[in-house]
């Protein structure tokens, strides 16, 4: 295994930074702080910051069956450019990975082709309930379960109550839902079609709109709350939502948590003017009120964890008219220079980004022995230079799509260097990003 030692970082963790060195070895961390001496690899941290590999805990990475969009391989590429050491990947492949024999393919492709470390979501439709509930006896090596209580790829709908009641009360696993209420989805589009012809990126917030988000929202909360269940609302996206949640008890007391995105901390509806179906995705990103609170409630613990939701597609896809334009946009490589850019800007701390994005979904997925920087503990880290400038554009995209919405900013702050189960995985030097792409990430276990 390789053996590393970094001198003179200033290392964040755990809601404080030190300076001092780390030692890694045998893929995990071996030492922190003070003056370390050992005889391994030397990196110069001097002036650079540590944290822990962020943990995203929603992807789509699109394999098997669409991989013209993207596949494990390069959006895991993508990932540990941008600080990602581990990602939770979604179910709406194809074909859907509804049966526990198609769930372990995906892990298959995962350790043949992943360099982070994976796990992937099992699929429900309306009428697989027995086989979601298989995963009751994988509890230690599955994430949890993924229900879209709005419409996605292929037959994974789930509306059907009957099937709902059930997954809350007997999954033993951890549920997360994408929470729009497809009627009122519905009852919007047939409304503003009916107004105009030709629909545009800015009436997608108009047809999901704030009342399908917290009314689905306030459906997974109520089941949750009747059987005590484990529930995880992906992708907040409106500040009524943010009613639904609390920030009176700790995190690890909480059986309902939540995830913000980095698209909408970044973009409001005022940008579908310039970027148009870029930035089309569901839930829909909308007006700016709803933006500055999801920033206070991520500061104030109502929110839980930052991830991206990195759904690519090639631009083919996300061309106009607006019901062939897909949803979802590329942003693996990039979440964590765009938390950099808001600390910069004085919107958030290193100390919450580390929270945000590493311990907080450690801990609400208990997942072992990663998202924090302890000796013993997996050596998945990053280091990171908040006083370097990252500037996006086609030609540094390691996405397979190809694009991005974020293409021709410039980020203050940069990643440096990520380490994956103590490998030297990305290195961003002199100006040119080297991926060390022979090693395999891990899969994931959770200590439930």
């Amino acid at each position: 295994m390789d053996r590393y030692l970094i001198k003179n970082i200033h290392i964040v963790n755990e809601g404080k930074t030190i300076a001092g060195d780390l030692l890694i070895e045998s893929g995990r961390i071996a030492k922190i702080g003070g003056t370390i001496d050992a005889n391994a690899t030397e990196i110069d941290g001097t002036g650079k910051h540590l944290l822990p590999g962020v943990i995203d805990d929603q992807v789509h990475f699109r394999e098997p069956g669409l991989t013209h969009k993207a596949t494990i391989a390069t959006e895991s590429r993508a990932a540990v450019a941008g600080g990602v050491t581990s990602f939770m990947e979604m179910p709406n492949t194809i074909p859907n990975a509804l049966t526990q024999e198609l769930l372990e393919d995906k892990y298959a492709i995962g350790a043949a082709n992943s360099l982070a470390n994976y796990s992937f979501f099992m699929g429900v439709s309306n009428d697989n309930a027995d086989e979601v509930l298989k995963t009751n006896d994988k509890r230690k090596d599955v994430c949890g379960i993924k229900i879209f209580m709005g419409s996605s790829t292929g037959n994974m709908l789930v509306d059907n109550y009957l099937t709902l009641d059930r997954l809350f009360r007997e999954s033993e696993v951890l549920i997360a839902t994408h929470c729009e209420d497809e009627k009122i989805i519905k009852e919007n589009y047939a409304r503003i079609k009916g107004e105009k012809e030709d629909l545009e990126p800015a009436d997608h917030p108009r047809i999901r709109d704030e009342e399908a988000c917290f009314s689905s929202s306030f459906t997974a909360v109520q089941f949750a709350k009747k059987y005590n269940s484990r529930l995880h609302i992906l992708h907040i996206s409106t500040a009524r939502e943010l009613q639904l949640f609390t920030n009176m008890i700790p995190l690890t007391d909480k059986r309902i948590t939540t995830e913000v995105c980095v698209h909408h901390l970044s973009f409001t509806a005022d940008d579908y003017a310039r970027l148009g179906y870029q930035i089309k995705c569901n839930p829909a990103i909308k007006a700016s009120f709803n933006r500055d609170a999801l920033w206070e409630a991520l500061l104030d613990d109502r929110l839980d964890v930052i991830a991206t939701d990195h759904a690519p597609h090639t631009w083919a896809e996300k061309q106009p008219p607006y019901e062939k334009a897909h949803s979802g946009l590329p942003l693996v490589q990039h979440s964590l220079p765009l938390m950099l850019h808001a600390r910069a800007e004085g919107k958030i701390s290193l100390e919450t980004i580390a929270r945000k994005m590493s311990h907080a979904v450690a801990d609400c997925f208990q997942i072992e022995g990663r998202g924090y920087i302890r000796e013993g503990y997996k050596a998945d880290l990053v280091i990171v230079d908040t006083e370097a400038t990252t500037t996006i554009s086609r030609e540094n995209l390691l996405y397979k799509c190809g694009w991005s919405p974020l293409e021709g900013q410039t980020l203050k702050g940069a990643v440096s260097q990520t380490f994956v189960n103590g490998r030297l995985i990305f290195e961003n030097g002199y100006g040119k990003m080297t991926v060390h792409d022979s090693y395999r990430g891990e899969r994931l276990s959770f200590s439930r």
